[in-house]
């Protein structure tokens, strides 16, 4: 992320990380806080590897709360009741007709904070995401994947 990118975020989305910081820094910090004091107990710091484990676990964590501040700082909220469901764009939850196998498929376009391809959520700026965007019902979509190219026809775009 550089340091003016935008950050596009569902409510939702905003929500989950909003919570996401707030356990790291009130309940996270507290644990390790405490993993450090007993393992600096146990003495002898160079070969103390419950010390080294909770130290790396720290940093990740640091990591983590830094990442999220910054994201949140940059956060742009999708207003989803203003949105023209006449093409896709992030936020809206699209239909697909796999061409090949006829299958269908929902999957909701979001920010990259928030995709979750197990939970249908993949992002905009993914292979099928930056085709998606823009498209409106009946167009065909051809992603490239390692299989080769996929196609899919665009049913149906609506929203939560």
């Amino acid at each position: 992320m550089s340091n003016n990118e935008e950050v596009f975020l569902t409510k939702e989305g905003l929500a989950k990380l909003e919570e996401e910081l707030r356990e790291l820094k009130e309940v996270g910090r507290k644990e390790l806080a405490a993993r450090l004091k007993l393992a600096i107990s146990y003495g002898d710091l160079k070969e103390n590897s419950e010390y080294h484990s909770a130290k790396e676990d720290q940093s990740f964590m640091e990591t983590r709360i830094m990442i999220l501040e910054k994201m949140l700082t940059k956060a742009q909220i999708v207003d989803e009741s203003t949105m023209d469901l006449s093409t896709v764009s992030v936020g809206c939850i699209v239909t697909l007709n796999d061409v090949e196998y006829s299958e269908k498929i929902e999957y909701r376009v979001v920010g990259p904070a928030e995709a979750d391809v197990l939970d249908n959520k993949i992002s905009y700026e993914s292979p099928l995401g930056k085709e998606l965007l823009g498209k409106r019902v009946g167009d065909i979509i051809s992603v490239n994947a390692p299989m080769g190219i996929i196609k899919y026809e665009l049913l149906e775009i609506k929203m939560l």
